[in-house]
Parts: C-alpha cells; sequence; structure tokens
C-alpha cells in the first residue's frame, strides 16, 4: 500500500511538472494581440499558433470593421489577414497600447496589412505609420499579398500610441496588431537607445515558417528560396551560447543550407531603400553536423567583397551570433567563404536585418496621461480623443493645452464645458499637478466640490459655473480666490453664506442692521452717479458724431490699433454673430462705427496659441498689399487676444468652390481669384524685406470680399528668413495635409517653393473644383493620371459646362502641375505664376513655361503629407 502511495505522489509530481512546463511555454503574460475588424467584445485562440487574440474595439474609438473579398480568401492566409479596420475619418487615427510591464521594457510591436481588395477598388492605399509622435514607416501594401512592418522598441512610457496617418492615397487601414515583451538584453543599443525596424529575418535550410511557440517572444522566421544550395538538418536540440543573447529558438537553429558545390561560396544580398541607410547584422549559426575528428568547418564574412572579419567556426549544436552595422551603399551582398583550412563547405543557419532609428519620444507625462483616459472613461466622453493627449501639436486633444518645454509634455489646461459630464467631479484630476486653466462649466456635475482643487497649487482659472455642485464650498479654495491666487467662477447661492456664517466665518453684531442701511445708501447714490456719467457721455457721442460723420469711417484706418477687451465685446455684441471657426480659434463678425470687421478670438485649447498669435499681428503690422487682409487692430488682455480684420463679405474661397456651393464660380472668376492671390504671395516672396513664406496655403486662407477680389489670410504660420540671402528655414512640420510640399515634410527645409506646391494645390481646385483630398483621391494624383489621358474636357470643373477656353484651360492645368512638382527646384517662382495667370487672363496666348517649370509627369508621386 505504501508503494502505491509512493508511486502515486511521483505520478502527480509529474503530472503538476508537466503542467509547469506547458504553462511556462505558454507564456503571453507578456504579449498584447489583437485582430482588427472582429466584433467588438469578441477573442479567440488561434488554432495555428495557439496565441489569443482580441478585438481591437477597446484600443481604438474610430474606424469600421471590414472583410476582405470573397476572391482574396485562402485556407493558407492567417486568420488575421481575413479582416480589417478602415479609417475614412480622420487625418490620424491612434491604437493605444498600454502593456502591464511598463516603461523601460523593450518590445517587438508588430503591425500587419493584408488589402484583399476589400473595397473593391483594386488599388491598394498607401499611408504612414506612426510609433506615437515619431514616424515609423510608410506603409506600401500590394494587392493580393499581406505585408508585415516590424519595430524593436525601447518604452519610455507607459503608453504605447500606434498611428495611422493619411497622406492623400487612400484610406488607412490594419489587419492586426501585435506587442511582444522581449528580453531586456535583446538587442540592446544602449549607447544611442535606437529603436530597429526590421528589414529581414530568415530561416534557412526549411520550407516552413517559424513563430510561436517554437519562438516564446512570437518573432516570425521566413524561410528562403534558394539555388545551388543543399538544406540540412538535426533533430538534436541547440542550446544558446554565451556570445549570442537573442534567444534564437532551437527549431530556427536546427536547419542551414550549404552550398551545392562544397568549394563554392555561400550569398546573401539586399538592396538598400536609401544609401544613408544603416543596417544591424545578426548572423547565427550553430554546427549541425556531427563532424568526424579530422573535419572542420570554417569561413570567413565579406561584405560587398571586402574582408569584414573571420575566420569563424560554428560550435557543436550550440548557438552563436555575429553581430555588426554598416551603411553608406545602394545595395549589399553578404558572402560566407570558406577558409583554406576548412574540409568542409561554408553553413548559413539564419539572419536578421534591422535598420536603427532615433524616435524623439516626446510625450505626454504618463500621470497625465492616465488622467486624461480615466477622464474620458469615468464620463464616457465621446471626443475624438484618441493617441498621445499633446502630440503633434495639430492632433492635440479638443478642449487640451499642454506645455511645450519639456520632454515628458504637461497638461497645463483643460476645457471640458458643454461636454455632458455628470456625476461627481473625477479625483484622477488630483493627478494634473500642473494644470493652470480647468473648466467644468454647463455641465451635470453633482455632489460637492473636491478639496483636493484647492492643493492644485499652479491652478489660476476654475471655472464651475452651470452645474449641481452642493454647498458650502471648501474653504481653502474660497481662501485662495479671497486672496487672489485663484480665479474661482461659480453661481453664488445664499445658503453658502448661512453655512459660513454657522461655522464662525462671519459675526452678527447689533449695529449690522444699520450697517446695511449705510451700504443701501452708498449703492444708490453710486448708481445715479453712473446712470448720469452714462447719460452724459451718450450726449456727447452723439454731438460729435453728428459733427462730424468721418470719425468713425476714420476709426477702421490707423494701424496698431490695440483694443480691450471690453471694447472687443462691443464692437463683436458680445460676441454674438459667429461667422466661422478654426484651429486658432471663432471668428466674430462686428462693427466698429457703421463699418464691419472680422474678430478672430483666441481659444484657450487653439493648437496655434499664443505664438502665432504674436506672429500673425507683428507681421499683418508691416505688410501692406491690396491681396493680403487688412489689419485693424488687436487685443492683447491677459488671457483675451483677438485679431481685427477688414470685414470678406464672401468669406472664404472654398465656400464658393466645392459642390455644396449654389453659385458656380465662372472661368474668367475662378482666373482672377487665382490671379490675386498669387499677388499677394508674390508680394510676399519678393516684396518684403526679408522675404516671407505664408506656409499654409489654402483655400480656406483665401478671402473673397464684396467684389470677390481675392486677399490671403491668416499668417500665425508665416516664417521670415530673418538671415540675409538666406535660401531656406529648418522648421517644424507645419501646414494643412493636401497642400504640404512634400520635400520639405521629408527635409524639414521651408523655402519660398513650399508656398508654391501649396498654391498649385490651390490652382487645381479652382480648375476642378474638387478638394484637394476627398474620400480616398488626391487631386495631384488624379489630375495626373486625366492629363496622361489627354483630356482636358474631363478635368475642368463639369459644373461649368463646357463654358472655358480650351487653350487657357490647358496651360492653367500645365502651371499647377509644375508648381506641384516633386522636386522644389522644378518648380516656378511666384514671379513666373503671377505672369502666366496675368497672360492668361488677357487671353492671349501664354509664355511657354521655363525649362524648370516643364511639366513631367515621370517625376510626380504620391505626396509626403502629415
Amino acid at each position: 500500500m505504501a508503494l502505491f502511495r509512493n508511486f502515486y505522489y511521483v505520478l502527480m509530481l509529474q503530472v503538476a511538472l508537466t503542467i509547469a512546463m506547458v504553462h511556462a511555454q505558454d507564456d503571453q503574460s507578456g504579449f498584447i494581440s489583437i485582430d482588427c475588424g472582429i466584433t467588438e467584445g469578441s477573442d479567440y485562440t488561434d488554432k495555428r499558433t495557439g496565441i489569443n487574440y482580441v478585438s481591437d474595439a477597446r484600443f481604438i474609438d474610430s474606424g469600421i470593421n471590414q472583410e476582405i473579398s470573397s476572391m482574396s480568401k485562402s485556407d493558407t492566409l492567417d486568420i488575421q489577414f481575413s479582416t480589417l479596420r478602415s479609417f475614412p475619418q480622420n487625418t490620424r487615427n491612434c491604437y493605444t497600447l498600454r502593456p502591464k510591464q511598463g516603461k523601460g521594457n523593450r518590445y517587438l510591436i508588430r503591425a500587419r496589412f493584408n488589402y484583399g481588395n476589400y473595397d473593391l477598388k483594386g488599388q491598394p492605399p498607401k499611408f504612414d505609420l506612426y510609433l506615437g509622435n515619431d514616424p515609423w514607416s510608410r506603409v506600401n501594401v500590394k494587392v493580393s499579398s499581406a505585408t508585415d512592418y516590424e519595430i524593436i522598441h525601447l518604452a519610455s512610457s507607459d503608453y504605447i500610441y500606434v498611428c495611422l496617418v493619411n497622406i492623400g492615397l487612400g484610406n488607412p487601414f490594419i489587419s492586426a496588431l501585435e506587442l511582444r515583451l522581449l528580453d531586456s538584453t535583446m538587442y540592446a543599443d544602449d549607447k544611442k537607445l535606437r529603436s530597429l525596424t526590421l528589414s529581414a529575418r530568415t530561416n534557412f535550410g526549411t520550407s516552413k515558417i517559424v513563430r510561436y511557440a517554437d519562438d516564446k517572444y512570437d518573432r516570425i522566421w521566413y524561410p528562403i528560396a534558394s539555388t545551388n544550395t543543399k538544406d540540412i538538418q538535426t533533430s538534436s536540440p541547440i542550446s544558446l551560447g554565451s556570445s549570442t543573447k537573442e534567444s534564437v529558438p532551437s527549431k530556427v537553429m536546427s536547419t542551414a543550407v550549404i552550398p551545392a558545390n562544397p568549394t563554392a561560396d555561400l550569398f546573401y544580398s539586399w538592396t538598400a531603400t536609401d544609401k544613408t541607410e544603416e543596417y544591424f547584422m545578426y548572423i547565427h549559426y550553430a554546427e549541425i553536423e556531427t563532424l568526424e575528428g579530422n573535419e572542420t568547418r570554417e569561413f570567413n564574412i565579406y561584405l560587398n567583397d571586402a574582408y569584414w572579419d573571420g575566420p569563424i567556426s560554428p560550435t557543436d549544436h550550440t548557438t552563436s551570433t555575429y553581430f555588426t552595422s554598416f551603411y553608406n551603399a545602394s545595395s549589399y551582398e553578404l558572402t560566407l567563404r570558406r577558409t583554406i583550412n576548412s574540409t568542409l563547405p561554408t553553413m548559413m543557419n539564419a539572419i536578421e536585418l534591422y535598420n536603427p532609428i532615433h524616435l524623439q519620444q516626446r510625450q505626454t507625462d504618463d500621470k497625465d496621461a492616465t488622467t486624461m483616459w480615466s477622464t474620458k472613461s469615468t464620463y464616457g466622453l465621446k471626443r475624438n480623443w484618441q493617441g498621445d493627449p499633446c502630440v503633434p501639436q495639430d492632433s492635440m486633444w479638443d478642449g487640451v493645452k499642454c506645455s511645450n518645454d519639456t520632454d515628458n509634455l504637461r497638461i497645463i489646461s483643460m476645457n471640458l464645458s458643454f461636454s455632458g459630464l455628470s456625476g461627481e467631479i473625477t479625483p484622477a484630476l488630483a493627478n494634473l499637478t500642473v494644470i493652470q486653466s480647468l473648466d467644468l462649466s454647463y455641465n451635470n456635475l453633482t455632489g460637492s466640490v473636491p478639496t483636493f482643487l484647492a492643493s492644485l497649487n499652479f491652478l489660476k482659472n476654475l471655472n464651475l459655473t452651470g452645474n449641481n455642485f452642493t454647498r458650502p464650498l471648501p474653504a481653502e479654495l474660497l481662501k485662495k480666490a479671497k486672496n487672489g491666487s485663484l480665479f474661482l467662477s461659480i453661481e453664488e447661492d445664499g445658503d453658502q453664506d448661512t453655512d459660513a456664517c454657522s461655522k464662525g466665518s462671519c459675526k452678527k453684531s447689533k449695529t449690522s442692521k444699520n450697517k446695511n442701511v449705510v451700504i443701501v445708501v452708498i449703492a444708490t447714490v453710486a448708481a445715479i452717479f453712473v446712470l448720469l456719467t452714462i447719460l452724459i457721455v451718450l450726449w456727447i457721442t452723439k454731438r460729435r458724431r453728428a459733427q462730424d460723420s468721418s470719425i468713425r469711417d476714420e476709426f477702421i484706418e490707423p494701424r496698431n490699433q490695440r483694443f480691450t477687451y471690453s471694447e472687443v465685446q462691443r464692437i463683436t455684441n458680445s460676441f454674438s454673430n459667429v461667422i466661422g471657426k478654426g484651429g486658432f480659434g471663432t471668428v466674430f463678425s462686428g462693427l466698429i462705427g457703421d463699418t464691419r470687421a472680422a474678430v478672430k478670438m483666441l481659444s484657450e485649447s487653439s493648437a496655434q496659441g499664443c505664438r502665432e498669435f504674436q506672429s500673425e499681428v507683428h507681421l499683418l503690422m508691416s505688410v501692406h498689399h491690396k491681396n493680403i487682409t487688412s489689419l485693424v487692430g488687436y487685443c492683447d488682455e491677459g488671457s483675451h487676444k483677438g485679431i481685427i480684420y477688414e470685414y470678406m463679405a464672401n468669406g472664404n474661397l472654398g465656400m464658393h468652390l466645392f459642390d455644396a456651393s449654389q453659385n458656380v464660380l465662372s472661368w474668367k472668376k475662378r482666373l482672377q481669384i487665382g490671379y490675386d492671390a498669387a499677388q499677394g504671395l508674390e508680394y510676399m516672396h519678393h516684396g518684403c524685406k526679408p522675404p516671407i513664406v505664408h506656409r499654409d496655403v489654402k483655400c480656406s486662407n483665401i478671402l473673397l470680399n464684396e467684389k470677390l477680389q481675392a486677399k490671403l489670410a491668416d499668417f500665425g504660420l508665416s516664417r521670415a528668413f530673418t538671415t540675409e540671402g538666406a535660401t531656406h528655414v529648418s522648421t517644424v512640420i507645419a501646414g494643412t495635409p493636401g497642400y504640404l510640399d512634400p520635400e520639405y515634410y521629408t527635409t524639414n527645409r521651408l523655402t519660398e517653393k513650399s508656398d508654391v506646391y501649396s498654391f498649385g494645390v490651390v490652382l487645381l481646385e479652382l480648375i476642378t473644383g474638387r478638394a484637394a483630398i476627398s474620400t480616398d483621391i488626391y487631386i495631384v494624383n488624379w489630375v495626373k493620371s486625366m492629363v496622361e489621358k489627354g483630356s482636358v474636357e474631363n478635368i475642368i470643373d463639369p459644373r461649368l459646362y463646357g463654358d472655358f477656353d480650351v487653350n487657357t484651360a490647358w496651360k492653367m492645368v500645365e502651371l499647377a502641375m509644375a508648381c506641384v512638382d516633386m522636386s522644389s527646384v522644378k518648380r516656378p517662382t511666384m514671379n513666373d505664376v503671377v505672369m502666366e495667370l496675368q497672360t492668361c487672363l488677357k487671353g492671349a496666348k501664354p509664355n511657354n513655361l521655363n525649362h524648370s517649370m516643364s511639366l513631367s509627369l515621370e517625376s510626380m508621386s504620391g505626396p509626403n503629407l502629415r
């Protein structure tokens, strides 16, 4: 009986050990595996890999679930490739990953794409893949094959944002997104802390793909077909040697290739996309054949026929790794050549190639980001809040403003007014320790106002108006409001005064009634005095107007006019008439005397901010041209900042150009508008000292007065060449997708020709009546394809019903396409553009474009847009 019990215990121990070993091999605690496009809340285990996949619905708020076409489905495809999520809305759409191991760890991140003709267009899109605020890769997939983009990344934040950015060449999409925790010693580049994008990962000597669970990190090892080689393999396990930290799986190392001719070399070649592209190369090798005592395998490594290293002799059934880095060639050929001492042919087991890239990793501080995500979840906010709250600047969360002086950005302002918030103020806001302004007005918030708001040392403005809070307010908060360190906005409440008195904060006395009488008398006298003063001022004003009505007309003329905020309120009738909105803020209609004006007020959540406000005011003070909007004045009073312009009765060009417009602009009027706008831009480039680049030329920034005369507007992003003789300025990318110069985007070198490219897109919009970017068509590519077909009639806005001059139309198209040439040196100057448009307007045969303006369709490709 005792023998049986001992046997039973041994058996149970073996079972437990077996279960533990299986569990260890199946540890997915460091995995995030997302199948994009499957039903929200669903999950499954992949039968091929044993990996557990979940829906992407909880990682992103935007996009549409899609399936590949039935013709593209195949049993050989990974199941993740049968569905996808596409993004027809928004320029930037981001997945938010928060691995539980957090920052300071190295992760493998893999984005997988299979177009599968899901939209039945047979034309895969091109778009950009970003890791947070940093560009990762340009996604360029084929119709009939799946593509992976992989990066090894040392995370500096608990949040990892994978973003897909529309560049005007079709709607972005994604099939799967995978994250794998790596060991901290793997693929380390400790000196420069760079990330590694995968170029190739190849397994030799087999025809099968190796991944999880054979590789516990789920790297995908692809086989390669080779000629003049022979496959060899072993069934014995391959151990890891001391020289490799990359944990190459035994399944990969147990196969290899040798040359069919024992004396021949082994070759591995590839082409670089850029000569300056650096490569990290890991060659993994192990001896997998049993050698006799007199047998030796030894080889040297050559790169592009130059000796690189060696001799190398693989260790018996043990993995070793040879690592090197290099660059400065357009193509590479790796050669393994046996030495004269070797009795056996050379051998190759596996190789990995990576391109190191340096990511800035400027992200919102983790505590602030956690607060924002918690706030979004608590209140169920449906705003377009995705990706990093603070970067990039043009995608900053609506209502949020961030500091811009540190690598880890901090939230300094949040406006959640009119956001439908209900319940109590979330305690998470206590973590926004450097916030300066918090607006929670006009929601349905209830409960008591929390005391922690008083402990936010940098908080200067707190707006709680329009909610249903219980009283009294925290004494600490009232104290800060009383001493002036906090501007608190909230409705007055008599009960609050009562409560305060009951706690001894105020005292009643016998003389209180007398004091109240005195206060009432003083208030009455003051009110009468104020009323009399107002009547006198009104009488004087009316008399002056009667004496000289010209005064009010001259009031709009002086430049450098500074207005107070109360004057701006009076001009706009308390901001009652909204005529436009933009990234800067809201534009209101107003009256200065009897003359109409437009007032643009900076919003607290503006992505442009104070710097652009100051830039625009300064520029408009010094620039005077009939085709540039005139500055009437400005307001700069604390947080109240605004610019007052001449009023442009017919709004912006886009309002008259595209399909929604009821009034179709004639061909002649389109030429005139183009000519007007070109003259304004030409003056900025060639008439100003120093020259000024607008940096955001687009239809919405070309305004039309009552006579449809065009004038350039919105100069907040403009830059001047402050250095005499400078040909460019190196600057952070700014502008609007669809209009952005691809050369400026890739080099950060801003030139006058960057404006020329944007103006060329405007000309194409004038010609076609199409927007720069429609649902999935970029206007430059569309016009190019139509030009190749040789039919200008199909390019011109069909709403003109053929009422245009064909010769002039061709010249306009030719000029526009020259402006949007991919190479800036081939684009015309704005002087050239003005001259050509002037000739077109006169109806004469336009001058031939000079050589630098010649239309080169071959040089044109999709734009590199933000």
